[in-house]
């Protein structure tokens, strides 16, 4: 049997080569490719070692962008991304060896994660709420006294249902969570998305039995893989937005590394929002009692608009475009 493996493992070499002359294989026949593999005996390593490429797709941002599967039990995980993403799968690489692509999706016991290759390369990147800064300021941030909170309008007895719009990594978006408010939050982006999806399912699954207050701030969450411009076009009445919180991705937001390296892994997979003067107009249309922008500190308006009133922090400020007074006991 060793030998009849080794002999199905050149055969394979050769099938491979014969692939990247000629294209690559859909998901379907990668499926049925490994199947026979291991009838035949070929171990599981043996075979990630072929690296097979999974489709002939196009670009994200004009770039490549493989979807790397670390472990085999996120194989179908990380097929389904593969296969969502229109993008490459490989398997069995070492991602500290690699100096392309530029950027690469990571699925494995962590998580998925967008990691920059290259020797230099930083860390990965994932959303993360059961640890991290993002769990550290809910437990000992400072609550409805935070800035966001003041320009989302959130206090004692008013709790507004907040759609936001330029969802990210939910950074925000589950800070207001965690202070009471319900919040939809829309990310076109498919990577972005798998990102924060797959962020929300893992906090998800450990507050269940770990942490009850948990479970009950990412039940507040709701996450679509929408546009938010076709989205709030298309919004009925009933569903109309109590704030609609806009952060549009702009370079050189903030100073700290942790920003940086998130937004040029962003601005290089998914570019910057072209289209955030639209995006305003179209939300001040939509919310029932304002709109909220998070704007570097020295930035100009978005769409030369001067807002009603702003709050400014040492490298952020948040522009409020109020339409009418929240009632009291809003969301309560």
């Amino acid at each position: 049997m060793h030998n009849f493996c080794d002999g199905f493992y050149l055969k394979s070499r050769l099938i491979k080569a014969r692939i990247n002359a000629y294209g690559q294989t859909p998901l379907a026949s990668f499926a049925v490719f490994y199947i026979v593999a291991r009838l035949f005996g070929v171990s599981t390593e043996a075979f990630w070692r072929l690296n097979i490429p999974m489709s002939n797709s196009p670009l994200i941002n004009n770039n490549d962008l493989w979807v790397i599967c670390q472990l085999p039990e996120f194989t179908a995980q990380a097929q389904a991304l593969a296969e969502q993403l229109n993008q490459p799968l490989k398997a069995g690489i070492d991602v500290s060896l690699l100096d392309s692509p530029e950027f690469v999706m990571v699925i494995g016991a962590q998580g998925v994660a967008l990691q920059q290759t290259g020797r230099k390369a930083p860390g990965p990147i994932r959303a993360d709420f059961a640890e991290g800064s993002v769990d550290h300021r809910r437990k000992f941030g400072g609550g409805k006294g935070q800035m966001i909170a003041k320009a989302v309008g959130v206090k004692a007895g008013v709790y507004p249902k907040v759609l936001d719009a330029t969802a990210g990594l939910g950074k925000d978006a589950f800070v207001l969570a965690t202070l009471g408010c319900s919040v939809q939050l829309l990310e076109r982006s498919p990577v972005v998305h798998a990102l924060l999806a797959d962020g929300l399912a893992r906090a998800r699954e450990y507050s269940t039995y770990d942490d009850p207050e948990l479970a009950q701030i990412i039940a507040r969450m709701e996450l679509l893989a929408v546009d938010s411009l076709n989205y709030l076009t298309d919004i009925l009445e009933d569903n109309r937005p109590d704030v609609i919180y806009l952060d549009p991705m702009f370079p050189d937001r903030q100073k700290s590394a942790d920003v940086k390296k998130e937004m040029a892994a962003f601005h290089h997979v998914v570019g910057k929002d072209e289209d955030a003067d639209s995006l305003l107009e179209k939300a001040l249309q939509k919310a029932n009692y304002r709109v909220v922008v998070k704007r570097p500190r020295k930035a100009p308006f978005i769409a030369n608009k001067t807002p009603s009133y702003q709050l400014e922090g040492k490298s952020s400020r948040y522009d409020i475009y109020t339409i009418k007074k929240m009632p009291e006991g809003l969301g309560v």
